[in-house]
């Protein structure tokens, strides 16, 4: 997590007290065990007239929802006027990398929050999933077994059982605004569990969210894991199992030049690219060269807040486009040595890729090229003409860009993009009016109009449950020159810029949280109604502070790492 607005927070901490339910600790019973931990990247702040770094707002909200959302589980009373009784005792501790808070969730299962200090440890997402692998895989899995070992216990023994722990051992990563339901999780355990050789699974991701641009990603979204995912899964092996909701066996990331080699430190210009902006990508490339599979799941469905304004949405391809690019060169340019190694990566697979490649190269040009053809159709102009109308826009953004802020070169993407569209639409509807004049389909124009919405109609029809998604594939179509060609323009003149582009704010958020947001939220996710229900208000937390127990020999407990409740 990073600056995770409330109502994102809420999604995320409702779907781990959701799997705290399905799987409650104490049950003999059950056939896995749940642990959640969330690592908080840049959590403390200066405070004037403190010697000691404070929590943030983003982190006291954390803490807030964390309270609203068990109070709310843990009700036997479903009447909305009974007082909430206090949080049971949990475990606030002073740690090298800043402080840690330890829950114990309703039904028994652990939830840790690990507050970062970004002057204390290094920062940003790749560097936290480090964290965690190295503490879950490489100190808590491990660690037991070496003192058994040191207590005179045989070593094959321990060997043994060690790896059968670390074959069942998995980890969940998430995003901090993923929604999902326990059903999804055992989608991708039962995959990994039922083949041994696959190292990683990802499910079916659905952007949420309102507006155009939201509009725009559900059409991607829904086109990239109908065709693209599903291409890979099958003829050969997912190259990206994404960071917001993807599961990886304990056993893939220890293996050789995985967890290891994911430590790398960016020194070059190029593993700014690979190793920070697309990590997800870097270690699904990782695992794959170390012979492991990645597969995906359709029907493990997870929600997770895509960017609604222009600006968010081109800073976050800014990192995917050059990420990405960069991880298949990199795997394309160890096919030979990735498919003696891989039986799922093949030469016919690995030559698919190669032409996907050049076809994402090609592709501004091809766009250029349509954009001709779309003002020669409409002008009724000289092809050569249409060709330089169609390729000096885009050639004097290009130069713009050298020149301009990264602000006003997304403000003058906008514009073109508006004015791309419209030339889109205009040339729709001309090459219809043409097949209506000379009353027939068979022209170029018409058989590719035709075609791709076929196409689109027919893959939407075999997900009937999804079929609603190809109502936004005319936004999409009209928005091809801004994601083709001018959002990759901005891609690579801004190459340099390895900031990650979004949520990156340090303004005050708000100080009270939206009541009523999270409790239709708390209430959507139980499933259930009270009886009492009237005006969608909720009766006001009380301002009991959860006992704070130390251990004896646990590190000394710092004050200052909960919110404000604690100093009431």
């Amino acid at each position: 997590m990073w600056h995770e607005n409330y109502d994102e927070m809420t999604k995320m901490i409702i779907s781990m007290f959701r799997l705290d339910k399905y799987r409650p600790r104490n049950n003999p019973t059950n056939d896995v065990s749940f642990e959640s931990h969330i690592y908080f990247d840049d959590a403390f702040k200066d405070v004037k007239g403190s010697k000691e770094r404070h929590v943030n707002e983003y982190a006291e909200d954390l803490v807030e929802v964390i309270r609203e959302v068990y109070n709310s589980f843990n009700k036997e009373d479903s009447c909305i006027f009974r007082e909430n009784p206090p949080l049971p005792c949990q475990r606030i501790l002073h740690t090298p990398y800043g402080g840690r808070l330890e829950y114990t969730l309703p039904y028994g299962n652990l939830l840790m929050v690990h507050f970062k200090d970004k002057l204390l440890i290094r920062h940003k997402k790749r560097w936290s999933q480090i964290m965690y692998l190295y503490y879950i895989l490489g100190w808590r899995l491990t660690r037991k077994y070496f003192k058994k070992f040191e207590l005179g216990e045989d070593e094959s023994k321990l060997r043994e059982t060690m790896m059968k722990e670390k074959d069942n051992t998995y980890l969940l990563a998430l995003d901090g605004d993923t929604d999902f339901q326990p059903s999804a999780v055992m989608l991708l355990i039962d995959r990994l569990k039922r083949y041994p050789h696959v190292g990683a699974a990802c499910g079916r991701i659905h952007p949420t969210g309102t507006g155009p641009m939201v509009w725009y990603q559900k059409f991607e979204y829904a086109v990239g894991h109908w065709l693209q995912k599903t291409a890979e899964h099958v003829f050969g092996c997912v190259l990206c199992s994404p960071g917001c909701f993807s599961l990886f066996r304990g056993t893939a990331l220890m293996d050789d030049n995985v967890m290891k080699r994911y430590t790398t430190k960016s020194t070059e210009a190029s593993h700014y690219i690979q190793y920070d902006q697309g990590e997800d990508r870097w270690l699904c490339t990782l695992l794959l060269q170390q012979g492991w599979r990645v597969e995906y799941n359709a029907a493990s469905d997870a929600y997770t807040n895509a960017p609604q304004d222009f600006k968010e949405f081109y800073n976050q391809r800014r990192r995917w486009g050059p990420s990405t690019m960069a991880n298949t060169i990199d795997l394309l340019g160890s096919g030979s040595l990735t498919s003696q190694r891989n039986s799922s990566i093949s030469k016919p697979f690995i030559l698919y890729q190669i032409l996907s490649m050049v076809a994402s190269i090609l592709g501004p040009a091809a766009i250029c090229l349509m954009i001709s053809g779309s003002l020669s159709f409409i002008l009724d102009i000289n092809p050569n003409y249409a060709l330089l109308l169609a390729t000096a826009p885009p050639v004097v953004y290009l130069l713009l860009c050298f020149k301009l802020k990264s602000d006003t070169q997304i403000a003058i993407a906008a514009v073109m993009s508006v004015l791309y569209a419209f030339l889109m639409i205009g040339t729709a509807l001309s090459i219809i009016g043409s097949m209506v004049d000379q009353q027939t389909i068979w022209i170029p124009s018409g058989l590719f109009i035709i075609g791709l919405v076929l196409m689109n109609i027919i893959t939407a029809a075999l997900h009937p449950k999804e079929f609603h998604l190809v109502i936004y594939g005319l936004l999409y179509f009209i928005s091809i020159p801004s994601g083709y060609l001018l959002l990759t323009i901005y891609s690579m003149v801004n190459l340099n810029n390895v900031s990650w582009g979004t949520r990156e704010t340090g303004g005050q958020i708000a100080a009270t949280s939206p009541a009523k947001a999270i409790t239709q939220r708390i209430l959507q996710a139980k499933f259930c109604k009270f009886l009492c229900w009237d005006s969608g208000k909720v009766a006001d937390q009380n301002d009991q502070v959860p006992k704070t127990v130390v251990m004896a020999d646990k590190p000394k407990v710092n004050h200052d790492l909960t919110s404000q409740d604690n100093n009431r």
